[in-house]
């Protein structure tokens, strides 16, 4: 008799993630998606909307994280891409973040859009799309403008449903 090989879709596959199925666009992107994850969770005691980011230098190293703060410090602009954008320019010394990645854990805002676009990253990688407020594709595609003259590749669905259930989790419970 044959060992049992894992049929992908099935559920049939080790760990927590059962799924065998490789994704080369989004599994590069999945640790830093679990950071941003995490780093949303930061924002629900000051009742602020569960939304992390991290920024990736051009060698993968963490430069910069941060969650919204919008409730905490009464800063309309202080959404968690914002913030992380301001840090990884204080960390690199830059304001253009030249090879950089933005990583969050749903799709920005027309606000957050421009902010990573004047910042010249390389890409955004996000986890839940924003039907309401996205300018990554969603509602609107501002990063990727044909008339800007910068435009960041954008990588979408990163860990999608586990950015989805912690959103939807934070709106049911308010």
């Amino acid at each position: 008799m044959a060992p049992a090989v894992p049929v992908p879709g099935t559920g049939s596959g080790p760990g927590p993630n059962p799924d065998p199925v490789p994704d080369p666009l989004r599994d590069p992107w999945r640790d830093a998606m679990r950071l941003a994850l995490d780093e949303a969770d930061a924002a629900g005691p000051a009742g602020d909307v569960p939304v992390g980011a991290v920024v990736l230098g051009p060698d993968g190293e963490v430069l910069a994280r941060a969650h919204n703060e919008r409730e905490a410090t009464g800063d309309p602009t202080a959404h968690a891409e914002v913030l992380a954008l301001r840090r990884a320019a204080a960390a690199t010394g830059e304001w253009r973040l030249t090879g950089c990645t933005l990583v969050v854990t749903l799709e920005p805002c027309v606000m957050c859009a421009g902010a990573l676009v004047q910042s010249r990253v390389e890409r955004v990688v996000f986890g839940a799309p924003d039907e309401k407020a996205g300018a990554a594709g969603s509602l609107w595609d501002l990063v990727r403008d044909r008339r800007l003259n910068h435009r960041p590749e954008v990588v979408h669905g990163v860990l999608g449903e586990e950015c989805a259930r912690q959103l939807t989790a934070f709106f049911r419970d308010r």
